[in-house]
Order: structure tokens, then sequence, then C-alpha cells
């Protein structure tokens, strides 16, 4: 077995949802939660199938997010994977639990915006995610001063404390 990291590649200011799931059908039940979930919403997604052709099938409602999305999920190349890059304003928690919902959905891996690389672990039988790095280590515990700015930057996005 060989391992290997595989960088998301994206813009810095979007985020994207990486998943697995257990089915052909994957494709359009994701992209009717996500159009459901947000009116408007721009987003791509391309899924891996795992047997029979294996090709990599795509939806979206951006034809430039669809590309990067289906340019993610090749380079990644593990079975039944899925990944959601969503448009300018959109965020993970506008959307993440219209995706757990849907029923082929085995896991969420990451939802985020931050650079991350996947763990690919890879045999004579294909390939499949082992894990993911999402951004950077940390550099030390919050303080009361961080939690306070925190708190302030929750409710500036609209949350009440």
């Amino acid at each position: 077995m060989n391992l290997q990291l595989v960088t998301i590649e994206k813009p810095l200011d979007l985020n994207f949802i990486l998943g697995q799931s257990h089915f052909i059908k994957t494709v359009e039940d994701l992209h009717e939660a996500l159009v459901q979930a947000v009116s408007g919403i721009k987003f791509g997604l391309a899924f891996c199938e795992a047997s029979g052709p294996c090709l990599v099938r795509c939806s979206g409602t951006d034809a430039a997010l669809v590309d990067l999305a289906r340019k993610n999920a090749l380079a990644l190349s593990a079975g039944h994977c899925f990944i959601i890059v969503l448009g300018p304003g959109v965020f993970p928690i506008n959307v993440l639990n219209s995706i757990k919902n849907v029923p082929e959905v085995c896991r969420v891996f990451c939802a985020t915006a931050n650079p991350t690389q996947v763990v690919i672990a890879e045999s004579e039988q294909g390939r499949g995610i082992m894990g993911v790095i999402d951004g950077s280590r940390s550099k030390g515990a919050e303080s009361e001063a961080d939690v306070v700015s925190r708190k302030e930057m929750l409710r500036r996005f609209g949350y009440k404390l």
C-alpha cells in the first residue's frame, strides 16, 4: 500500500465539503439538497464512481465551480468520494445538515475554506481517503481576551450567545 497527499486546489476564499457516499444517485441527490438549502446557490459537485466505468460524475449551478470540483475529484480518484465547491458567500453551515441528511452520504471528512491536504491510500484494488489535514497546527490555547473577541465576532455574524 502507498500513501500520498493530494492538495485541494481552490481560491482561498471558497469553501468546500469533502465526503464519502455509496451510490451513483449521489450526484442528483446532493444537487437537489443544495438547491433546496440555499436559494440561488452557486456550486460545483463531483463524485468518484467506484465500480463499473469508474467515472467522475459532475453537476452544479456554476460551470467554473463544476470544473474546479471535477479537477479535484480527478486528483483524488478515491472510491465513492464527493467534493462540493461552494460559491462566494455560501458557507458549509448553510448546507451541511442538508448534505448529511442525503441517504447515500456515509461521512463528511471536512467542510472548510482552509488549505487542505487529503491523505490517500492506494492498493492494487484502488484508492481511498484515510483522512484530511485541514489548516494549520494549533499555536496555543485561547486567552480570556481571545474568548471575548471570538464571541464579538460571532455576534457580528448574527449569532446570539
